[in-house]
């Protein structure tokens, strides 16, 4: 459900250069990375689920992480075309439409859950938010089916009315949680991300 870099040159800045360089499919990998120095979410042997992977670069990221002896999945509407190492399986399709069972079917020894999903923005900043919300709570879900007791989820929203109430919903699932704002983020962007810790 993340969308591809606009080409228009606007958007072009070092991190989408330095993606380039380091063979990232989009620059939103230095917002993981940055969770990741800040917060060590994912380990060494971990099994991650990435919501929204498309094009790929937390997945990329997150194989990275837990290397050979962990396992990745991720989830899009939009297909993932770029290799990805072995211990790395993608399914294409609509979260929203997929059932418990398929989620289940994944495990339900994951040690972290990602989600950098957005969704198609409309310009009207009370919708995109309400839309954002929406995804939000859905993430949580699937966390709280395929997370192993104390695992961790890291979470994009895009600030509105609804932010506290997610926030909410964060606390009564994890034992801590944190908000974060990369600085690889837009400075015009209203994104943020919701990290919990612990699964209770």
């Amino acid at each position: 459900m993340k969308r591809y870099e606009k080409k228009n040159s606007q958007w072009q800045d070092h991190y989408t250069q330095q993606a380039k360089k380091e063979r990232f499919p989009a620059r939103s990998v230095y917002k993981l990375e940055e969770i990741q120095k800040k917060y060590n979410i994912i380990k060494k042997g971990n099994n991650v689920l990435d919501l929204g992977c498309a094009p790929g670069s937390w997945l990329l990221y997150s194989a990275k992480m837990t290397g050979k002896t962990g396992r990745v999945i991720g989830i899009d509407l939009v297909p993932v075309t770029i290799n990805v190492p072995a211990h790395v399986r993608v399914y294409t399709g609509d979260i929203l439409l997929m059932d418990d069972d398929f989620f289940k079917s994944l495990g339900t020894d994951f040690n972290v859950v990602i989600s950098d999903m957005a969704p198609s923005t409309t310009g009207n900043k009370v919708v995109d938010s309400t839309r954002s919300f929406n995804l939000c709570l859905t993430a949580l879900s699937i966390a709280q089916m395929t997370l192993t007791a104390g695992g961790s989820f890291v979470c994009k929203i895009f600030q509105g009315e609804d932010f506290r109430t997610f926030i909410d919903s964060v606390r009564s699932v994890f034992k801590n949680h944190k908000i974060f704002k990369p600085k690889s983020s837009r400075k015009a962007s209203k994104e943020i991300y919701v990290i919990g810790f612990g699964k209770k």
